[in-house]
């Protein structure tokens, strides 16, 4: 049977049959690239500031081209906005729930976020999953798409391999201030924080991961594809966890994290043999 004769069986538009969506042009991968170092330092800079920016070095852009690959890559400077109190997730918003609290044990609060990672052509997003108290990465995983269901995913996973914290935080994107997300937060009977609508510092334990790994790793080696990006990640958190002494209190998180585990008779899942971090 022809594609024209099962097209018309089946309704279908034969150009949308042959039709294959379109890449980003080199030019504009590295535009993001350079927009993504530049929100490193500077995330209060939003899109004019990226247009002045980006014209200096001899990109010929204007303002509609830099706010669609910002939306793209999931970037919004922080600064405050009008109408704070008209949210598009109201009754999916959860209040800040560390502020003042002194963080002292494992499990006690874990920090969720999700990244932009560029690559050599082309680029992915990461989410991870801290405990605050260790610094240690306890999930995380790469995927080409933004989906609240991969996060639920990989937070799943990290609780039957860590056990269950007592607050999580997060920001106020859209995969995290779903339903899926937080039914499953709530089921999980887990206290739901979230930042301060353009409160960077109310996540700043895994924004600093976030810009210790590009700038130690992702920007050193640039990544040719997914499969390299996961596996140069895979290795850069295990030295992370496993043998990177952190400054802040002078231990290695995976030996900070277990220690306090010991001390406060925390309940120790099995680790699962099943891969660490399955590639989306």
């Amino acid at each position: 049977m022809s594609i024209r004769k099962q097209c018309t069986l089946l309704t279908v538009n034969r150009s949308s049959l042959y039709y294959r969506p379109k890449g980003e042009s080199p030019e504009n991968l590295k535009i993001m690239q350079i927009m993504d170092k530049h929100a490193i330092d500077h995330p209060a800079e939003g899109v004019n500031s990226m247009v002045f920016m980006l014209r200096r070095k001899g990109y010929g852009v204007n303002h509609k081209r830099v706010r669609r690959l910002l939306r793209l890559m999931g970037h919004h400077a922080i600064y405050p906005k009008k109408n704070l109190s008209k949210l598009g997730q109201a009754k999916y918003i959860r209040p800040y729930l560390l502020r003042n609290v002194a963080v002292t044990r494992a499990n006690q609060a874990w920090s969720v976020d999700i990244t932009y990672i560029p690559m050599q052509r082309g680029f992915m997003y990461c989410f991870a999953v801290m405990d605050i108290y260790s610094r240690k990465i306890l999930g995380w995983s790469i995927s080409n798409s933004l989906e609240a269901k991969w996060c639920v995913e990989v937070l799943e996973d990290a609780v039957r391999r860590h056990g269950k914290p007592d607050i999580v935080n997060s920001d106020q994107g859209s995969q995290l201030t779903s339903a899926l997300w937080t039914h499953t937060l709530e089921d999980l009977k887990i206290n739901i924080s979230m930042d301060g609508k353009g409160r960077a510092i109310d996540n700043r334990w895994i924004e600093r991961f976030w810009r210790t790994l590009k700038h130690k790793y992702i920007y050193l080696n640039p990544p040719a594809n997914g499969i390299e990006l996961y596996e140069g990640v895979r290795d850069y958190i295990k030295y992370y966890n496993e043998e990177k002494v952190h400054h802040t209190f002078k231990e290695v998180p995976a030996e900070r994290y277990l220690r306090s585990k010991n001390e406060n008779n925390q309940y120790q899942p099995q680790i699962l043999t099943k891969t660490e971090c399955p590639l989306v």
